[in-house]
Formats: structure tokens, C-alpha cells, sequence
């Protein structure tokens, strides 16, 4: 049994396209204040490592077990480095072909892959609590934009709108 094929033209659904203004428009994916705080927090734990360290907390530091012991605690100190350094150079842009953050592991959205948006914030506290950009795919991935920039904010809402009446139709 042969089944017929369409005469015309194939049907398919036009992909949401947004243009931010400016394009490309980038800045912090954390405010100042969250980066200072994650800072000072690092060095004081690296501050209480050297105290224990100095008063002999792990052991005798002429024995192995000793730089054993520490060894950990150094390792872990040294990841809570890594990650206050992706706070403080982490930055998210968003220009005509989608969204995009530095981080740990860079994320990537393109406009025409969006089913979802919603910005999710703190009131009053985006100065210490940067918002977030939820974003989720027609095939249900999704992914988390960090935005303290007050600019990109207003973008991810007009993008938000624009995105809603899309779908919409």
C-alpha cells in the first residue's frame, strides 16, 4: 500500500526569533556584592586552614598522615578558589542567535529551541541575589541563566513577553 504524498507546501511552524536592543548586549551573571562576599569568604577559610595548619590540628607535620589529612582540606580549599574565580569572570550576553553564560561549564540557548521563560527573583535583594533566567525547550531541557545586569534583565522580560505571545498563536 503506497500512502499519498502532500501536494503543496509542507506545513511546519516558523521559529521564535528575537533581536536584542543592543545586540549583543553582556554583563554580569553576578553583582559585585555577591562576588565580594564569595571572596571574603574563601580567604577567611583559607585564613582558618593556615591556623589549623599552624597549630598542629592534623597531626604532627613531620609524619605523612599529617600532609595526608591536610591534604583534603587544602583540595577543598583549593575547588572553593576555582569557583569564586568563575563567579567573579562569569558573564552572560544575549544576542540574536540566543542566550549564553560563562561558567563552570558554559550554556548555550538558542531562541529557536524555547517553549519557556520566566525571570525568578528576589525583590529588593538583586543586589546580593542575582536573578535567574529559567529557560526550557520544546523537547523539555532546560537551563539557568544567571542576570545581575539591571540592562539584560529588562531584555530577558521583553524576551519573556515576546516569547509568550508566540507561542500563543
Amino acid at each position: 500500500m503506497t500512502l499519498p504524498t502532500p501536494s503543496g507546501p509542507a506545513l511546519s511552524i516558523a521559529p521564535f526569533v528575537f533581536e536584542p536592543t543592543p545586540s549583543p548586549l553582556e554583563g554580569a551573571a553576578f553583582s559585585n556584592t555577591f562576588q565580594a562576599m564569595v571572596g571574603f569568604l574563601v580567604l577567611g577559610l583559607g585564613a582558618w586552614l593556615v591556623i589549623l595548619w599552624q597549630q598542629d590540628k592534623f597531626g604532627d607535620p613531620s609524619q605523612l598522615e599529617s600532609a595526608r589529612t591536610a591534604g583534603w582540606f587544602i583540595l577543598g580549599w583549593g575547588l572553593l578558589v576555582w569557583t569564586a574565580l568563575q563567579v567573579r569572570k562569569s558573564r552572560t550576553r544575549i544576542n540574536s542567535q540566543g542566550l549564553f553564560q560563562s561558567w563552570i561549564w558554559d550554556k548555550h540557548m538558542p531562541f529557536e529551541h524555547l517553549a519557556y521563560t520566566q525571570l525568578i527573583r528576589v525583590k529588593g535583594l538583586e543586589w546580593l541575589i542575582a536573578p535567574r533566567f529559567y529557560v526550557r525547550t520544546l523537547a523539555g531541557k532546560f537551563a539557568v541563566f544567571y542576570i545581575a545586569d539591571p540592562a539584560l534583565q529588562r531584555e530577558c522580560e521583553r524576551l519573556a513577553l515576546q516569547l509568550q505571545d508566540f507561542r500563543r498563536m
